[in-house]
């Protein structure tokens, strides 16, 4: 059976109440002793979930990334616990049923029989009657729709099993389902459970279904959440932007930030329920991932290009209808499609199009029309016109989306690459931050292009719809405006700011898109332009237009954000005097600084290496608070050479990361100088930190790390702790590499000389830290434990 006809099936399906929820709907129908059935699972979740705040502490959920944690790995490191928490067993009255098996495999829809080619990896039990059922995946498998979902729900609605609610879980989320709801019952990712706990008891625990055999209807429990003691994240690793549907494929834009790491840090800053603020908010990553994860959100941008995307992107719509609509597109642009030279003036004749509207400087064409030939501005207002005619006005403007996402391929600056085929390629616009006209134009088909957008936006709008709903989406506010004006915005009302401001002349936004303003008939006014937080563009905006905007926004922030919240402002720009402006400006609004953590996007150029202090070879991350009695940064007093301070850096960060990159050292030295305020004068006098690199420290080829000469000790006032990890680690790995394990007599001879620059540890010391990194083989040998070590010293 197609899966369109499967989604229709199980439609009917749960429009047959009576059938099929006399029996699994037993729990919701005494009403009337509720009242005293939610005051015993209150005391009963307050006196058995304590211990559930550090269910996952230890655990290190980029373990996920690996291809060797698989579904078996999912169940036994991450779902045992949670079922054991719940209150679950495999033997009792609340009793875990692994992989029943059905006597009879197959389920009815509609008027077809379904075949159940597997069992249901769990079944819980609770007085004798099946109450739920949880199904098991991969970490890379999608639980929220589709095959494993529908899987799930067959498994539920089966006459041997017949129960209200079914769940899935893959590692990374938990998803829990009504049979007869299409919407998400409870959502929530692994790594904040402890912030849904009492909800999920609420609902799955067996005292949600064994006392009086009644339900429990919970609103949102609150939650105990010290935003002051939460931590700034390490660095994110394994991004793939690519890797989510919401956010790839549906329209092309000029900056996106990887949604791994909004979301990560959404949720690591905020409970759900949360306000979070994005006041340059571009493609919409934030509000996308704070309703993903069940936040409230406001996106704000001056660009119309950017709320009419996300607007459409978060707004539900029914894929029937739009695919309906499609298709009458697709048979009237058959039908008026010029294809004669005659054909094409006639409707440019008959057609209105952007006409007359200048390019700026930097562009290859005088006027946006000159953008396309006249075969390609035909056929765009042929299938503009024909788009216009839909009455359905929320279909009506997914359309225009998907025609506006197609303008980057079809027009004079789009390059195909080579050996790709033609729709493989991209503009100038987005590669070159400019209207440049290609050498060679690629030429593609403009019905193929829209049409595959319609499985992009397809593919998005099933990936949100469980969680992002006709009535979740009430919870977005999306605001054309500008983040120095945010009156509409109540004091002390957001509970978290995440945001990608622009960075000086890197791109000018509004000039780029004239292109997607102008076909879709948005406005943009002379005071939007005046706001615009950039440098040059044809309005020429200087330096000092840009740091007054910027000012005036972060004093904005400021005003709505509330005590004891924070704010993460992304920063990826070349110039120094950009980081002091945003330091400057939030401690002068009363933010107080909460450190700065490198964000690597996986690639590092050529002039990151040869430009080391200018240039970042990722992002950096700045986090701020809101404290009533902010500190401040202190600003070095320069007393010892350059030269000393940059080998005392160096030395730091090889402690802490048990060796270093060029790039790890390049990155965090800039982050160092920055705090300092020192950055400017270091840079004058290196600026290509190789060679100090090669005649100051040991090159490891294999690792690509740099190290300690051998023996060498630490200039640098490091904690003692950290040399001694520093040097058991180093001496034990060079050791295994030539098959030798050291005995405890053997560490204490290599490494006491090396300490003695500074107070030398008692021998307990050093065994204490050498218990934490290594393992004890025999009496008395010693071999370094690598498990989870992947990093000893993470710098946060």
């Amino acid at each position: 059976m197609g899966s369109g006809r499967l989604e229709q099936g199980m439609a009917r399906t749960l429009k047959r109440p009576l059938e099929l929820l006399t029996n699994a709907d037993h729990a919701v129908n005494d009403v009337a002793k509720c009242r005293e059935t939610r005051k015993f699972c209150q005391w009963h979740f307050r006196q058995g979930n304590a211990s559930m705040d550090h269910l996952f502490t230890d655990f290190d959920f980029d373990l996920l990334k690996s291809a060797d944690f698989k579904e078996d790995s999912v169940r036994e490191e991450l779902i045992v616990p949670i079922l054991k928490g719940l209150g679950y067993s495999a033997q009792g009255q609340n009793r875990i049923i692994r992989s029943k098996k059905l006597r009879h495999p197959f389920v009815t829809v509609g008027s077809k029989e379904v075949a159940l080619t597997n069992f249901p990896d769990y079944l819980f039990e609770v007085d004798g009657k099946i109450a739920w059922v949880l199904d098991a995946k991969g970490p890379d498998e999608t639980i929220t729709t589709g095959k494993n979902r529908e899987q799930a729900f067959f498994y539920a609605i089966h006459p041997e099993i017949n129960v209200p609610y079914f769940a899935l879980c893959n590692g990374r989320e938990f998803v829990l389902f009504r049979i007869n709801k299409e919407d998400a019952v409870l959502y929530f990712t692994l790594s904040e459970i402890e912030k849904h706990w009492n909800e999920l008891a609420q609902h799955l625990s067996p005292s949600a279904f064994a006392r009086y055999e009644t339900h429990i209807d919970s609103g949102k429990a609150e939650v105990d959440f010290d935003y002051l003691s939460r931590k700034s994240l390490a660095e994110i690793r394994g991004i793939s932007k690519q890797s989510s549907k919401r956010h790839y494929g549906v329209h092309g834009y000029f900056t996106k930030q990887a949604y791994q790491i909004v979301q990560a840090y959404i949720t690591n800053f905020t409970k759900p329920n949360d306000l979070v603020l994005d006041p340059f908010g571009g493609t919409g990553v934030t509000v996308v991932e704070a309703l993903m994860t069940g936040r409230r959100a406001i996106h704000i941008d001056l660009n119309p290009l950017s709320i009419f995307f996300v607007k459409n992107l978060v707004s539900p719509v029914s894929l029937s209808d739009l695919q309906d609509a499609f298709d009458r597109v697709g048979k009237q642009f058959k039908n008026k499609r010029p294809k004669t030279e005659e054909e094409v003036e006639t409707a440019l004749d008959r057609y209105p199009y952007p006409r007359n509207i200048r390019m700026d400087s930097s562009s290859d064409f005088k006027y946006l029309d000159q953008v396309f030939t006249r075969e390609q501005l035909a056929e765009l207002v042929t299938l503009k016109h024909i788009i216009l005619q839909e009455p359905n006005q929320k279909v009506r403007d997914i359309l225009l989306l998907m025609f506006s996402s197609s303008l980057n391929k079809f027009n004079l600056t789009y390059h195909a690459s080579a050996g790709r085929s033609e729709g493989r390629g991209n503009s100038s616009i987005f590669a070159m931050y400019r209207y440049r006209k290609a050498k060679e134009p690629g030429r593609v088909d403009l019905w193929v292009t829209f049409a595959g957008k319609l499985k992009k936006v397809i593919n998005a709008k099933k990936e949100i719809a469980p969680l992002i709903t006709e009535k979740t989406v009430k919870n977005a506010q999306i605001v054309k405006g500008t983040a120095t004006n945010l009156s509409f915005i109540e004091d002390e009302t957001v509970d978290y700011i995440y945001t990608d401001p622009p960075y000086g002349k890197k791109i000018q936004y509004l000039d780029l898109s004239v292109m997607w303003n102008a076909w879709l008939d948005l406005e943009v006014t002379e005071e939007d332009y005046k706001q615009e937080a950039i440098e040059g563009g044809e309005h020429n905006k200087t330096k000092d237009d840009y740091s007054r905007l910027i000012s005036e926004s972060i004093k904005e922030m400021f005003r709505v954000l509330k005590f004891d919240r924070w704010m993460s402002f992304v920063f990826q720009h070349q110039d120094p005097a950009y980081w002091h402006l945003i330091v400057d400006s939030a401690e002068t609004a009363g933010f107080e600084y909460a450190g700065a953590v490198r964000q690597n996007n996986g690639q590092t150029s050529f002039k990151k290496r040869q430009h080391p202090f200018t240039v970042l070879s990722g992002q950096l991350i700045i986090n701020f608070r809101k404290v009533r009695n902010p500190k401040s940064i202190m600003k070095a007093n320069l007393g010892g050479d350059v030269t000393d301070l940059i080998h005392q850096a160096i030395e730091d960060i090889i402690a802490h990361r048990n060796g270093a990159t060029i790039e790890e050292i390049n990155d965090d030295i800039v982050i160092k100088f920055m705090e300092l305020n020192i950055l400017d004068l270091v840079a004058k006098k290196y600026k290509d930190l190789t060679p100090f690199l090669a005649s100051n420290f040991d090159f490891d080829n294999e690792t690509q790390k740099y190290n300690l000469k051998k023996e060498e000790k630490f200039r640098a006032s490091i904690p003692v702790e950290v040399r001694i990890k520093y040097y058991i680690v180093s001496m034990m790995r060079r050791l295994a590499r030539e098959g030798k394990y050291p005995h405890i007599d053997d560490i204490y001879l290599e490494i006491m000389p090396l300490l003695k620059n500074g107070k030398t540890p008692e021998k307990q010391t050093i065994l204490n830290v050498l218990e934490t990194i290594a393992v004890k083989m025999g009496e008395d040998q010693w071999r370094l434990d690598e498990t989870g070590q992947g990093e000893l010293f993470a710098i946060v």
